[in-house]
């Protein structure tokens, strides 16, 4: 894969974020399970400026169906990070939400980490597949 074509720019959403003592393996650097925590966090604060804070998800909620990571550089518990999310593409019953993780060398951001996400919208009382919902969609940029 071809990381250098990377905008940020396009990406509708970041946040930093902190990294803890106990994110730390014993290589020394963040282990790559927390990426997926540091990946969530990032799109929950995300969806709520997206879609708002008024949603029942014990209602109308989302699964993830997929996810896919590629680990490009190591994080240390020094460093500074910074994740980005954008929407790459809608379905009908799902979107795929793109998330980069940068971090800061000499004052740039680089590349550390991408990842990909398959969200499915489900009603989750029912436990069936929905499609997303209109208003999401008015929102969701691609």
């Amino acid at each position: 894969m071809d990381f250098s074509k990377i905008d940020l720019s396009k990406f509708q959403h970041s946040m930093p974020i902190q990294i803890r003592f106990v994110d730390i393996d014993l290589a020394g650097h963040v282990n790559n399970a927390t990426l997926l925590s540091y990946f969530e966090t990032e799109r929950v604060a995300f969806f709520n400026e997206l879609i708002g804070k008024t949603n029942n998800w014990k209602q109308r909620g989302l699964v993830i169906a997929r996810t896919e990571i590629d680990y490009v550089k190591s994080i240390y518990l020094d460093d500074k990070i910074k994740v980005y999310s954008r929407i790459s593409h809608l379905g009908t019953k799902s979107f795929k939400v793109e998330n980069v993780l940068m971090k800061e060398e000499n004052g740039i951001e680089v590349l550390a980490s991408i990842a990909s996400f398959v969200i499915v919208c489900i009603d989750a009382e029912k436990n069936i597949t929905i499609e997303i919902p209109q208003e999401w969609k008015d929102k969701m940029k691609v």
